[in-house]
Parts: C-alpha cells; structure tokens; sequence
C-alpha cells in the first residue's frame, strides 16, 4: 500500500529545499544555492527574504522580466476560459497568433510545439521531408550541416551532432546524417555541401558555447551561399531572438532573413513554454495531417501569452533598451583593469566573459556575485554569461557593474 505525503513548504529554508532536491530530483543540474520564491521584473527574493538581481533571465525566457504585468494579466483571464483543446480542434487563439507571428517575421506560416528542443526536430524533419519531396534527394540521403561547439537542444537526435563530449557521451548511438564545419568558416561550409545537403542549422551567436559573434558578414554570406545552392537556412534563434542582442533577431545584424525562424523560450514570456518554426508556405507545406504534432503545441493558454510577446516586441521598447545599454554595458566592462578576463565578447544585452585558466574556473566568480545579491550562470568552465531581463534600467545596471567590478577586479 502507498501512502501520500504532502510536503509543508511555508517555513521551510533554504538549506532544507535543497535538501530534498539532492534527495528525491535527478542530479542533472548544479545550481546555484539560492531558492527563489518570488520574482519581479529583474529582481529575485529568496525563501530567506534575501533579494538577488537576475542576471540570467532564465537563458532568455524571460526577456520582458519576471511577473510582466500585461502578461500575467493576459495569462490569468485565459486561465479562466480555456487552456487547452489539443489540435484535434481548433482554438479562437491560434489563428491570430499565427498571422501576427509571421508578420513579427516577415514569413507566411508557423508551426507551433512547445519547447525549443521540439522546435529544433521539427525544423530537421521539415528541411528533410522538403529535401525529398522539393529537391529530388533519394530517400534516407538527406544531409544537414551544423556548426562545432554547438547548441540546439538535448534530445538524443540534437546531441547526436554535438561537439560537447558531456552531450553526447553515453547517449548513443545516434541519428545519421549531420555534419560539422567549424562556426563562422564561409569556405568550410561552402566545402561541405553536396547535392544531398537540405539545410544548414546555426544559432546566430552561440549561446551555451560562451556567447560566440560569427565574424561581420557571415550570415550574409551564408544566405547567399544557400540560396545558391538550394539549401535552407535555417536560425536557430531560440535565445538569440526575440530582443536579446538589440534587434527583434540577431539575423537583423545583417539584414538577412533566413529560410525558418525557430523561436522558444522567450516566446512564452516565461510564463508558459511555448517554441514555433516559422517559415514560407511552400517549405511548410511539406507537412500533411498526421506527419508531425503535440498535444500541448498551439494550446489556446501559450498562444494567448505569446500574442502579447509578440505585441510588446512590434513596440520595439525592448529592443532599444538591450541595444542601448548593451553598449554601456559593454563599455564599463571593457575598461576594466584586470587580470582575470581573457576576453569579453557578445552583443546586446547578452555578454560572455571569458576568464584565463589561471584566474580558476567561471563558476567561482557567479558563487562571488552571488553572495553580492547578483545572479548568473557560468558554461564550458571559464565562461561567465550575463544576460539580464531587457526590462532593466540604467540604475539597475550600474548596480550591477558596480558588484561585476568588486568581484573581477
């Protein structure tokens, strides 16, 4: 006979929430040791009443900041009405998301799923099922290149074309047809496709690899190269998108438009996960009833909050503040005297910093801040990245710069 435990959480600490999480939740994360209770806007209180600013955004979900107000309230009046259909019917949100989606992209048809690893698989089958029934690729040839040092999601098809060992390792054995290229080489790209090649997947800056720029003009020469050639382009804006680098999209640097969009995170204004392609109708026609779906993806509660997304974005509020104070902020941290940053590199308000091996590993230095009431997230051992919800103001930010500097100087 089983028996049911309700945990009392009310005047628990900190100590003893984490506690459980080491005791009864898989050990596949190591955060950082503070329990938030409760969030607004760049700002975090723990269950011990101690207020951090969050300088991670929840890897960009939570681009508007945290508790948005229009999307709390949005959120709240659709959790009155319906929350969820399945695509066996139709909602009264979808349609309108969907038309105000592709407008937002300048595209004609969206695909909505739910996390942006699924919006990841459904850009591979859609650039497959294209190669087969538009470019004439025999049947189970279809070859994709993506970029070293990669990041698209974690299913076992994604890590299959990772460099990053603790991706791949002991996940295997894997999907074929990937290959990789080094990110930001126009020639080994152009090397590298073949007559079987149906899409080149790239972030527009690798995000888990550190905040890696390509170097000025590559996404341009890769629309041209792949339009060349017939292939699809497909960006992976899942954190780059959305406002993050100063732009609705970190393609708009260039001023090129890839073949899909795939956007997440951010989409669902951290409220509710929500991921979507975004593409021409010819390329998403390859689809027909029964080839792809979820249960959960275009539900009416994630497309009503991702409706306002989109509306707060065509303000254009967002994007001006993460291109203005990202240039402040880039600026402050580059003038910097010290002797522990190897470099410092991003766009927006999205930086990576990159310390030397001898300065010891980026996670010390977001255990240093935290305990100044700061909070971000180190990746690949020797990079620190900041990226704050866009809703923060310069006051906000000079606070921020000014434990950065106690703690890298």
């Amino acid at each position: 006979m089983s028996t049911t435990t309700t945990v009392e959480t009310d005047n628990m600490t900190g100590t003893q929430h984490i506690e459980l999480v080491e005791r009864f939740a898989a050990h596949n994360y190591h955060p950082l040791p503070v329990v938030v209770t409760k969030a607004e806007g760049v700002w975090v209180e723990d269950v011990d009443g101690k207020r951090y600013m969050d300088m991670l955004a929840a890897y960009s979900a939570v681009n508007f900041g945290h508790c948005h107000v229009e999307l709390v309230a949005v959120a709240a009046e659709q959790l009155k009405r319906v929350t969820l259909t399945s695509r066996a019917f139709h909602n009264d949100q979808l349609g309108p998301l969907s038309q105000e989606l592709t407008e937002l992209c300048g595209m004609e048809a969206v695909l909505p799923m739910n996390t942006g690893a699924e919006g990841v698989e459904t850009a591979i089958k859609t650039a497959r099922k294209w190669g087969y029934t538009k470019k004439g690729v025999p049947v189970d040839q279809a070859k994709i290149i993506c970029c070293e040092n990669n990041f698209h999601g974690r299913t076992t098809t994604i890590v299959g074309f990772s460099t990053d060992p603790q991706a791949r390792d002991g996940f295997g054995p894997f999907s074929p047809g990937f290959e990789i290229v080094k990110y930001g080489d126009i020639a080994a790209l152009r090397d590298a496709i073949d007559d079987n090649t149906v899409a080149f997947l790239i972030e527009p800056i690798q995000g888990e690899a550190g905040i890696i720029v390509p170097p000025d003009g590559f996404l341009r020469e890769v629309r041209e190269l792949c339009s060349e050639r017939h292939v699809l382009f497909i960006a992976d804006e899942i954190q780059s998108g959305l406002g993050r680098t100063g732009h609705t999209f970190a393609c708009d640097h260039e001023g090129v438009k890839p073949d899909i969009y795939i956007l997440g995170k951010a989409l669902g204004g951290g409220i509710m996960p929500v991921s979507a392609i975004v593409s021409s109708r010819d390329i998403l026609s390859v689809f027909t009833p029964g080839d792809h779906g979820s249960t959960f993806g275009g539900n009416p509660l994630a497309c009503a909050v991702a409706r306002r997304v989109v509306a707060i974005l065509k303000g254009g509020k967002y994007q001006e503040n993460a291109r203005v104070l990202g240039e402040y902020l880039f600026g402050r941290l580059r003038a910097l005297k010290t002797d522990t940053v190897k470099e410092i590199r991003g766009r927006g308000l999205w930086v990576g910093i990159e310390f030397h091996e001898s300065a010891g590993p980026a996670r010390k230095y977001c255990e240093a801040l935290m305990r100044e009431g700061l909070l971000c997230k180190d990746t690949h051992a020797q990079t620190m990245r900041l990226a704050p919800p866009l809703c923060i103001t310069k006051d906000e930010l000079d606070w921020a710069l000014e434990r950065l500097e106690n703690v890298l100087v």
